[in-house]
């Protein structure tokens, strides 16, 4: 049970996000084995052996469900795509043709260290829906341990060392089912489990996260097409979806309508979450690695880097020196790209026609504002962030008054609902130009609060998010 060319073709434009998901933040600047942030690795979607998992809270499975409307008598196509890590150590020939190993091999152009190389892997089968039905069906693989030696050769072709690369085994299972809904719409809700099997078992308790990685399933993703009907969106469904949509299980991935904007016949389901038919930004020049990347910043301050430390960065992975290679030879007009794009601007198809109403805010999306802002003649005093005061639930709130953070969820993001139900100090009160209020605070038992005060680092957040307490 393979994928065909039409397969592929299908997949094409999912996999450019796919391979993002593959590699993110596989290598981070400054792209060298001996930089800090380099020596924790392989975050997302790894799958662990399931004999150590447990004790370490880490999981060895990761489950897909979302709804699909299949036609006739159509394939599902389906796609696993996960990094298997190869152990990289450095030897040193000798003068008795035998050869060492060692922390460092310098050479003209790069220096070699060992590092942990991902190499990708794919498992690919294709299906009739038909046999989904009850148990389903379930793919076993399996990669075996290998062992490797590259030469390594100096400027003048002259063997100084080599590189030996070990592969330790992997066993997996991907199972497949899926289940047809009651209602007046032929709907399945299709199960996809992606699991690692390997019996490896750790020589003691204390055997740490570098001895799993390798018999892991790294930053493991889904592809799933179908060749006749659509898949439901799980973030935008239709009315009469949502209930079953809701009763999906996701795991340790989610999954979103993929591809080019208007399909649903093909979805990607990843560690990472996104939102349906993300898609990497044309100003890219190439891949760059590092989590949540700026282009721009990171072309920049990796032409900046010093020749020594590219030569480092060149000798930890090939796609490390492929980004060094990219900042160096980059086009000015090809940087000025990455400075912005403009993409939410819609287009004016009646020139002549008077402007929408702008929509109301519910309530709890209302923007606290003042009755008179700050920038109106008619105010009495002009806007002072030191000494201005705002009364919240009738008491007055300024510099230095103690408050209690309520991020609004509706317009704040995923850290900010960690400082839910703690105590801040408020720094400053700030007027935007649309009359907006909001207040600077910093948290009362985070230690670098000096220094965020002194660098005026702090957090915002709105009037109406905050509860006054008592002044000390």
């Amino acid at each position: 049970m393979t994928t065909t060319a039409a397969t592929d073709s299908r997949f094409a434009t999912a996999r450019q996000v796919a391979d993002a998901v593959l590699f993110e933040g596989y290598v981070l600047y400054p792209y060298r084995a001996s930089a800090a942030k380099n020596r924790l690795r392989w975050q997302f979607g790894v799958l662990v052996p399931p004999a150590w998992g447990p004790a370490h809270e880490e999981h060895a499975h990761q489950q897909t469900e979302i709804l699909m409307e299949p036609k006739g008598t159509a394939r599902l196509d389906v796609e696993l795509r996960f990094l298997h890590a190869q152990r990289r150590t450095v030897q040193q020939a000798l003068a008795d043709g035998t050869f060492a190993d060692v922390a460092e091999l310098h050479l003209t152009d790069r220096v070699l260290v060992p590092w942990d190389e991902g190499a990708e892997e794919r498992v690919e089968l294709s299906v009739d829906v038909a046999e989904l039905a009850g148990e389903g069906v379930a793919l076993p693989f399996r990669r075996p341990a290998r062992e490797d030696t590259e030469p390594v050769l100096d400027a003048d072709g002259r063997r100084v060392g080599r590189l030996v690369r070990r592969t330790e085994e992997i066993e997996g299972v991907v199972r497949l089912r899926a289940t047809e809904l009651e209602g007046a719409y032929r709907v399945f809700k299709l199960t996809a489990v992606v699991e690692n099997t390997s019996p490896w078992t750790p020589p003691d308790r204390a055997a740490d996260r570098d001895a799993a990685l390798p018999r892991s399933l790294v930053a493991a993703h889904l592809l799933l097409g179908l060749d006749a009907g659509s898949f439901l969106s799980m973030t935008d469904p239709p009315e009469w979806a949502k209930g079953a949509v809701a009763s999906c299980v996701n795991r340790h991935t989610w999954p979103v309508l993929a591809g080019e904007p208007g399909r649903a016949d093909v979805v990607l389901s990843s560690p990472i979450i996104l939102e349906d038919h993300p898609a990497i930004a044309p100003e890219s020049a190439g891949a760059m690695y590092d989590a949540t990347e700026i282009d721009e910043i990171l072309a920049l301050r990796t032409a900046a880097l010093t020749d020594q430390e590219k030569r480092e960065a060149r000798g930890t992975d090939a796609r490390a020196a492929a980004v060094i290679d990219l900042a160096d030879s980059m086009p000015p007009e090809v940087l000025e790209r990455l400075h912005g794009a403009v993409r939410a601007l819609r287009e004016i198809t009646d020139p002549g026609g008077a402007p929408p109403e702008p929509a109301e805010l519910a309530d709890e999306e209302a923007v606290f504002r003042s009755d008179t802002p700050w920038w109106d003649p008619a105010r009495e005093d002009t806007a002072d962030p030191a000494r201005d005061r705002i009364l919240i639930d009738g008491a007055p709130v300024g510099v230095g008054s103690r408050v209690l953070l309520r991020p609004g969820l509706r317009r704040t993001d995923a850290q900010d609902l960690f400082l839910q139900g703690m105590a801040a100090r408020v720094e400053a009160v700030l007027h935007d130009v649309d009359g907006g209020v909001h207040l600077a605070v910093t948290v009362e038992d985070d230690p670098g609060a000096d220094i965020r005060r002194e660098q005026g680092r702090f957090l915002y957040f709105q009037p109406d998010e905050v509860t006054p307490l008592e002044d000390a």
